[in-house]
């Protein structure tokens, strides 16, 4: 299988930092921010834009992970936060890459029950090829891509790269 990278680690931190003062501009006025991170990469980018905006701001950064199988996003959902950890509270929801929305639909779906305060969603990179009618509100890398293509973000402990597969 042919693999294209489409960005590099820096490339990748560059979009982190910018994602990050996003969500604080959008954000400033809170007191206590929850960045929810979906399993695995969605949480790791989440840590990782966490510790630029505990940097650049003053607001408490709350992280949380969205334990969902991608595979059977039907199955149940849970968080590593109780409902009162985020009730009223503004959450941005984070995960590596947008494809279908599939993940994000029923992550998004878990959080309708629970008053908050302002519901985001950000991503790393958001295909433009989606079966539900979902967007990211913060975006590193917007890319049109096939059917037939895919999208890979790894994350290890040195560098992260994204690649076209």
């Amino acid at each position: 299988m042919n693999k294209s990278i489409i960005l590099s680690n820096k490339e990748i931190q560059f979009k982190i930092r910018r994602i990050a003062y996003q969500i604080y501009e959008n954000n400033a006025s809170n007191k206590e921010v929850i960045l929810a991170g979906i399993t695995n990469n969605g949480f790791i980018l989440a840590k990782k834009i966490k510790e630029v905006l505990e940097e650049i701001s003053d607001v408490k950064w709350t992280l949380c992970e969205v334990q969902l199988d991608k595979q059977n996003p039907r199955n149940e959902i849970s968080t590593s936060l109780t409902i009162g950890d985020y009730k009223n509270k503004s959450l941005v929801l984070v995960d590596d890459v947008l494809n279908s929305g599939t993940t994000l639909m029923y992550a998004v779906k878990h959080f309708l029950d629970v008053p908050l305060k302002q519901f985001k969603t950000a991503v790393l990179v958001n295909r433009n090829h989606k079966k539900y009618p979902i967007k990211a509100d913060f975006k590193g890398l917007s890319l049109s891509t096939s059917l037939q293509e895919h999208i890979s973000v790894e994350f290890n402990k040195k560098e992260a790269t994204a690649y076209l597969m």
